[in-house]
């Protein structure tokens, strides 16, 4: 597997393409179509928020009963969630009006929307948006580029993955793009995520080989313990490198969930990183935990922990914190086992023995805690298992950007 550039233009039959439809913001694209020359197997994992918004209902529904699907168009800006029947149609207003472009059928056309909560969509600006990407579509990379920017809400970049890999000596090539800042705690998937690949593949295999990787990568990030009511993961399969359609779980099956892994926990890593206000990544890794379910529950504990978030925001090694939040998450350990790390390109230190503190160079651990990236490692010695989670650190910014975001 080799990453290259790109996201979901890279593979071989997709086209991407961005337009400005003043749904919500007046100087920036806010629309965004990725398309499928041909047919493509689909797959999907959606939000378990009771509370659904429209196009999550509608791509749920596409997902279940379509073998097929051929585009995604998404919006910005306004969320369509908690929008009743009006929302519904106007969000198959706008699917229908992709279509229309790019002549296939509705039901070919996944949609998502991400943006503020409760307000309608502007029917006439969101058919005229879709049916402008329809002829704006481009297959090269900038194009994808260009597409992952427009559905940015508080992003502050874009978030792009791809990698290549061959099956039965056929170069298949997979890439995505995501968004996602802020209500950001999936238990799906993630917040809006497409992805491509030219691979040929049953749509069974598909939909399990997404719902496995979303565990370990999308699951497994949290920014403000929110989960979003239109987290939308999707992935299109169209089969364009000509390789022997995979139909069961072999060596080519394996290969293409490790690609499609290495995709989602990029994605998700970036998000987690660019989280609202955030100033630091924060990798939480558990290791030999009881169980997988442990290790992660116990690695989740720690990011989503405010009191350990604000703690790696002042680069204090308070590692109490870190303690307690392993404490609370529900999973039974000895606390008179645990080692605690933290760890940076600055170097890894010991901060807790046995659950008891370490003498350590408090300089040194600022220095850790002050760098972009941090690693907290927490050894439950008690089982070979770990999990890893990302979160990232509680600032004044992010009730800032929350305090006003309607606005």
């Amino acid at each position: 597997m080799k990453q290259i550039k790109g996201g979901v233009t890279a593979a071989e039959g997709f086209l991407a393409s961005c337009t400005e439809a003043n749904i919500k913001y007046k100087d920036r694209t806010d629309m965004a179509l990725v398309f499928s020359k041909i047919p493509a197997k689909v797959a999907g994992t959606f939000t378990t928020n009771v509370v659904k918004a429209a196009p999550v209902k509608w791509g749920m529904n596409i997902v279940k009963n379509n073998e097929e699907a051929q585009a995604v168009v998404i919006n910005s800006g306004i969320a369509n969630a908690c929008t009743s029947k009006e929302g519904d149609e106007a969000n198959e207003a706008m699917a229908a009006a992709a279509a229309e472009a790019l002549g296939i059928p509705t039901e070919y056309v996944l949609t998502a929307s991400t943006g503020v909560i409760g307000v309608q969509l502007p029917v006439d600006r969101i058919t005229a948006g879709a049916k402008a990407l329809g002829g704006k579509l481009d297959a090269s990379l900038e194009a994808g580029h260009n597409a992952a920017k427009s559905i940015m809400t508080t992003d502050t970049y874009p978030k792009e993955a791809a990698v290549e890999f061959e099956i039965g000596g056929k170069v298949i090539t997979l890439g995505g793009m995501s968004k996602g800042s802020g209500m950001i705690h999936p238990d799906m998937a993630t917040m809006l995520s497409v992805i491509t690949t030219n691979l040929a593949i049953s749509k069974v295999l598909l939909q399990e080989a997404l719902s496995e990787v979303v565990k370990d990568s999308f699951n497994m990030i949290s920014v403000d313990r929110d989960t979003s009511t239109n987290d939308t993961c999707v992935i299109l399969a169209n089969g364009l490198a000509g390789n022997v359609e995979i139909t069961e779980k072999n060596e080519d099956f394996n290969k293409f969930v490790e690609a499609l892994s290495y995709v989602a926990k990029t994605l998700a890593r970036n998000m987690a990183k660019d989280g609202e206000g955030a100033t630091k990544l924060i990798e939480s890794t558990v290791i030999h935990a009881v169980s997988k379910a442990q290790a992660k529950i116990l690695a989740k504990a720690v990011i989503t922990s405010s009191l350990v978030k604000t703690a790696v925001y002042g680069s204090d090694a308070n590692w109490g914190r870190i303690v307690c939040a392993l404490g609370y998450s529900g999973v039974d350990f000895d606390p008179e086992k645990v080692d605690l790390y933290i760890e940076s390109v600055s170097g890894k230190l010991k901060l807790c023995e046995n659950g008891t503190g370490c003498e350590f160079s408090e300089e040194l651990a600022t220095k850790i805690l002050s760098d972009e990236e941090v690693t907290i490692t927490s050894d439950m010695k008690s089982g070979s298992e770990q999990a890893t989670a990302w979160g990232c650190d509680l600032t004044y910014d992010y009730v800032k950007i929350n305090g006003d975001y309607r606005s």
